[in-house]
């Protein structure tokens, strides 16, 4: 999948406050920790996830929209 038909916006849900946070994922690269900006809270991949963006993003992130290369083999 090219990057110009991935969806590279994401919207993170902190399980601690329930605050929302429209992010731009990295497209080259798994994120493994996000400060919340709603509580200070430092989110961390669920177990099984490669990246915050796969545990509590509304968009999985671009390396497994494409297929899980790169870090998310």
């Amino acid at each position: 999948m090219s990057t110009s038909t991935m969806k590279l916006q994401s919207t993170i849900t902190c399980p601690k406050c329930s605050h929302r946070e429209e992010e731009i994922m990295p497209t080259d690269a798994c994120q493994y920790f996000y400060d919340c900006k709603g509580c200070g809270e430092v989110l961390r991949p669920k177990a099984g996830d490669c990246c915050v963006y796969c545990s509590y993003g509304t968009e999985v992130c671009p390396p497994m929209q494409d297929g899980g290369s790169g870090c998310c083999n």
